[in-house]
């Protein structure tokens, strides 16, 4: 059958049909997702103190301010905005009280349980200065990464947790809460009582 019986818009369409097919053998393959790639600064720390019964070493590349709308003194954020991370730290004084205040930190925690894959608890003591308390690590899709609580027992309780205002994902955040944690560490590590 001639070409000129056919209609101009098959003719078109063959003819692409048949000058693209030999372009068509490559096929796509989606890209694995990606992260932005994140610089952390160099690890140096300066002494914070305040007028509490409490400090600490601070990372110079945080920024410490009153915990906002608060009536307590002693409660502050300790703030890495480049990364929209703070770690809030609260701080009570110990009236014959020291199981409520533990109970009221443990119950924080375990809210976190209805997201977390799982939470490690690791104790840590430092006799010599009177620093006693857990570490929690909280791992998942969860509000806080990490808590904390220190104590001497007898009359200081501080409490701090670890959170980012963004929507939390385990895997981008990982590497990003490594390297805070170490710092909050670093903190119970150098933390006295006045």
């Amino acid at each position: 059958m001639p070409l000129r019986h056919f209609s101009p818009l098959i003719v078109a369409a063959l003819f692409i049909i048949a000058t693209t097919a030999g372009r068509c053998t490559k096929s796509y393959t989606p890209k694995p997702r990606s992260y932005f790639r994140i610089d952390f600064p160099e690890k140096k720390y300066v002494p914070y103190v305040s007028d509490c019964n409490y400090r600490f070493e601070a990372p110079v590349y945080a920024k410490i301010d009153p915990f906002p709308g608060g009536n307590e003194p002693c409660w502050i954020n300790i703030g890495f905005p480049e990364y929209k991370g703070t770690v809030h730290i609260t701080y009570a004084a110990i009236h014959n009280d020291l199981d409520l205040h533990v109970e009221d930190i443990h119950t924080l925690v375990y809210k976190h349980v209805i997201k977390a894959d799982d939470i490690i608890e690791r104790s840590f003591s430092f006799p010599e200065r009177n620093v006693h308390g857990i570490i929690y690590d909280i791992k998942g899709n969860t509000a806080s990464s990490l808590s904390f609580y220190a104590t001497d027992s007898m009359a200081n309780f501080l409490h701090g947790a670890l959170y980012f205002s963004v929507v939390p994902n385990k895997d981008s955040l990982a590497p990003v809460v490594r390297f805070f944690t170490s710092d909050v560490e670093h903190l119970i590590e150098t933390l006295y009582w006045k």
